[in-house]
């Protein structure tokens, strides 16, 4: 079988028993790729790039799948994707107001996860639980719930003081990972915790931030056949065409016999995916 289309972000899933599942939309078909795990398969970039947000062919992309100028125009290419704290709404200034409207001014959730090691991060209610999945989080735990992404980084930026927020990929990818009491932890930092709560709704002068009293963790597995002993980096840039053994799939991450590739990167991309 034969696919053609442009790279983007894969759509995930979590099943009954916690296991993972993705999809790679190329063109019209959606690839199952869980299902080609164990099987030799040939990725083939065909030299075009274009834009995921106006589709303009492009030499070289942005922001994991931008040209330039969209990475300038686009609210979700604003600094305050990353940095939410830094959300400048309230001033007038977002650059589009209604897809932060649509985006931004809703329910958010801070979480602790465990995906190279504990970390605490933020994400819309109902990118839960594909937010975890796309980090190759094992276990994550929903602590906190704001009403707006704006709130939402500032609570995370305070915890910053106690948690990591970042993952280690390549500990991730070679499932280096101790097991954590997600719960235990929750409850052991929760004065300090609750104190950063606290002074952002003193900030609102209202209760715009609420903790959960008794969270449970969810937990996640990946299928992956064999996780790599040394972690080699594949680029569509230095090398257009990936033919090997799929072995498993974690995070945004295909891993092969002979290293891995980071699909979201090359997001804009067009590939063919081959399979035998």
């Amino acid at each position: 079988m034969e696919y053609q289309g442009i790279l983007s972000k894969m759509a995930t899933a979590l099943d009954q028993d916690n296991l993972a599942h993705y999809h790679m939309q190329l063109g019209q078909d959606a690839i199952m790729v869980n299902d080609l795990i164990g099987q030799k398969i040939t990725l083939t970039h065909t030299g075009n790039k274009y834009c995921i947000a106006c589709q303009v062919p492009l030499k070289k992309t942005y922001q994991q799948g931008y040209c330039f100028l969209c990475t300038r125009r686009l609210a979700q290419c604003d600094i305050c994707i990353v940095r939410p704290e830094l959300c400048h709404y309230h001033k007038g200034t977002c650059r589009e107001p209604q897809w932060g409207e649509k985006h931004c001014m809703q329910d958010h959730r801070v979480y602790l996860s465990n995906a190279s090691g504990l970390k605490v991060g933020i994400t819309k209610a109902p990118n839960i639980p594909s937010r975890w999945i796309d980090q190759g989080a094992i276990m994550a735990l929903e602590i906190i719930q704001t009403k707006t992404r704006y709130q939402c980084g500032l609570v995370e930026a305070g915890l910053k003081a106690y948690f990591n927020d970042k993952t280690n990929w390549r500990k991730m990818l070679q499932n280096q990972v101790e097991d954590l009491d997600l719960q235990a932890i929750y409850q052991e930092h929760h004065k300090e915790i609750s104190a950063v709560v606290d002074s952002v709704n003193e900030k609102f002068n209202d209760q715009v931030v609420w903790m959960h009293a008794d969270p449970s963790p969810q937990s996640i597995n990946y299928k992956v056949l064999d996780y790599p002993e040394k972690i080699t980096s594949l680029n569509f840039d230095k090398n257009p065409c990936i033919e090997d053994t799929l072995v498993g799939i974690k995070a945004q991450y295909l891993i092969f016999k002979s290293g891995v590739i980071n699909i979201r990167k090359f997001a804009g991309y067009e590939v063919i995916l081959s399979t035998s």
